[in-house]
């Protein structure tokens, strides 16, 4: 059986685009009060969350074999 390829753009897609995020939050966070710090919990929120939710995801399949 062959191996699917694949191209670098669909295997760091997503990490880039929490990177980003998480850069923007983080920049958010430094820039004000208010509506800057409702950004930045998003901002680095999102990532987390989503980190999070692959981690137990990837648990689970490996735990239900």
């Amino acid at each position: 059986m062959k191996a699917k390829r694949t191209s670098n753009w669909s295997v760091f897609a997503h990490p880039i685009w929490m990177g980003l995020l998480m850069a923007a939050g983080l920049f958010a966070a430094l820039l004000g009060n208010g509506a800057w710090d409702m950004l930045s919990w998003v901002g680095m929120g999102i990532p987390a969350v989503l980190s999070v939710r692959g981690l137990f995801s990837r648990y689970g399949k490996v735990r239900s074999r």
